[in-house]
């Protein structure tokens, strides 16, 4: 992949293979390698957190920030008094910034902190993307890194990409609720001890049904959650929170 600056791809292939992306790790691949395309370190794409939250984390969807970043970040409460978070509350227009302008310092004395966490792992500077969903839920999706600052054309190209990209996470978060909801409490159960190593047999005995009831119940999750076995069944209905 390489920025579309930089080739005559026809846009609509952008959006039909973001729009062919089918889970949150096809998702987070896609935007790794977006991510290298346009020379940056790491992406984000969170929901916009409440104004009383102090954990990012937490509203994080997908990133490939490293996670000792996210760890130290939420440690020293830096999203209290965030310049970035107070920008993509009261506006909606992408914007690029450079933690090392005045322009980005803060109110609360954390400045030389943030600037030289952020310069640690070389994320210095970058851009967010504000999006929306169709119920109204605002989040965005930021690339950062150490690079000189996009040019008009990219951030053309970022922003296309991020709500492109938030869609796209919107619908698989739906459709994956869905599935939570059409699955009985049997089949769950089948799977919950699947994933616990249990053969059908000793599904069988543990929950005083048959082998052939088991082997249905985990037939009919699979074909649910639309994969091919019922070792991917397990991987996705981990993966949705479905079982523990």
């Amino acid at each position: 992949m390489v920025p579309l600056s930089q080739t005559s791809t026809d846009e609509d292939d952008y959006i039909n293979e973001i729009v062919g992306l089918k889970t949150q790790f096809d998702i987070f691949r896609f935007l790794k390698r977006v991510t290298e395309a346009y020379r940056s370190r790491a992406f984000m794409v969170l929901n916009l957190p409440p104004i009383t939250s102090l954990d990012l984390q937490g509203s994080t969807v997908i990133t490939s920030w490293p996670a000792e970043l996210l760890a130290l970040y939420d440690q020293e409460a830096l999203m209290v008094n965030s310049p970035v978070l107070r920008r993509l509350r009261t506006s909606t227009r992408p914007f690029f910034y450079d933690m090392s302008r005045e322009t980005w310092s803060r109110d609360d004395g954390k400045s030389a902190l943030v600037t030289g966490l952020f310069e640690r792992f070389r994320m210095i500077r970058g851009a967010y993307f504000p999006t929306h969903e169709a119920s109204g839920l605002r989040g965005a999706v930021s690339f950062a890194g150490d690079r000189e600052p996009f040019s008009a054309a990219e951030m053309r190209e970022l922003c296309y990409i991020a709500i492109h990209v938030f869609d796209r996470l919107a619908e698989i978060r739906n459709l994956d609720t869905r599935m939570t909801d059409s699955l009985t409490d049997r089949e769950i159960d089948c799977l919950n001890w699947t994933a616990a190593g249990k053969t059908s047999a000793e599904i069988a005995e543990i929950l005083a049904l048959s082998e052939h009831t088991v082997n249905h119940y985990l037939n009919r999750a699979t074909k649910k959650l639309d994969t091919v076995n019922r070792t991917q069944a397990v991987a996705k209905a981990l993966r949705i929170g479905l079982i523990k």
